[in-house]
């Protein structure tokens, strides 16, 4: 029987001991499992490898969002709207590759959240130059749901059970099924009241946000199944990584529905 649980590894061994050699389904011996009983249950990380703590996703995370954070406080400070778009390509493209790669590469991810620093940078200029204050409020507001959904999770007032997952998944496709569809339709120069301010827009930037709020939900059950599962510690950046998408979203969707309530 091979098999990387070390409970089980003798098991065949100790069977064939119990009847003279020959292989059956018997009891183990109570030498076996006194040394079962005595074994660690936890033991140590193999070759050097360290397990993930909920700390190295604390500090990774926080890593990312500094480095988000100065290069968007640079780039509304100095004035580089100009790097909105080639920001945009450069974050949609390692983020793609962080994604399917599963990449743990901190060069990659941490280029990603300079990447869309930057464009949150100019975006948030944008905004403030047309409502000023709207950005320190799009800012406390994301950091609040954050935190809000973080005391839910922890209460345990909603589980993320498998249909919760399902449910939350299928409305994310359906979301960004319409954003595409609303991006396509407004270059044939078609309106689907999406996103012009109009009360419709007001409910879907509402829905949006429900939605990427739900996600940190998924998110901090990742991260607390994997911390308990054993993975290797390096994997807390690709953590970091994935709050840095939600958080993302979740702000210019905050940001987008200020602006609806300040054309009001």
């Amino acid at each position: 029987m091979n098999t990387s649980n070390p409970a089980f590894r003798d098991m065949d061994k100790v069977v064939a001991e119990q009847r003279g050699g020959r292989p059956t389904a018997g009891t183990p011996s109570s030498e076996y499992l006194q040394q079962l009983y005595s074994r660690p249950s936890n033991p140590p990380p193999l070759s050097g490898v360290r397990y993930m703590t909920l700390d190295d996703v604390v500090v990774k995370t926080a890593v990312v969002l500094g480095a988000a954070v100065v290069a968007g406080v640079l780039t509304a400070t100095l004035g580089w709207g100009g790097l909105l778009f080639p920001a945009l390509i450069i974050g949609l493209v390692l983020s793609m590759v962080v994604i399917f790669k599963q990449s743990t590469n901190p060069a990659l991810i941490l280029g990603y959240a300079v990447a869309e620093g930057v464009m949150l940078g100019a975006i948030t200029q944008a905004f403030n130059e047309v409502w000023a204050g709207i950005a320190l409020q799009a800012v406390v507001a994301t950091v609040g749901v954050f935190a809000g959904m973080l005391v839910v999770y922890k209460a345990g007032a909603i589980k993320v059970t498998p249909r919760f997952t399902k449910m939350l998944v299928g409305a994310m496709i359906g979301v960004v099924l319409l954003m595409l569809f609303n991006l396509v339709a407004s270059l044939f120069g078609a309106n689907m009241h999406l996103r012009d301010g109009s009360g419709l827009a007001i409910i879907f930037s509402l829905l949006c946000i429900a939605v990427a709020a739900f996600s940190f939900m998924l998110d901090f059950d990742a991260i607390d199944k994997a911390t308990k599962a054993g993975v290797p510690a390096r994997a807390a950046w690709y953590f970091a990584f994935g709050l840095m998408v939600t958080l993302v979203w979740l702000y210019l969707e905050i940001l987008q529905f200020l602006a609806y309530l300040r054309q009001e």
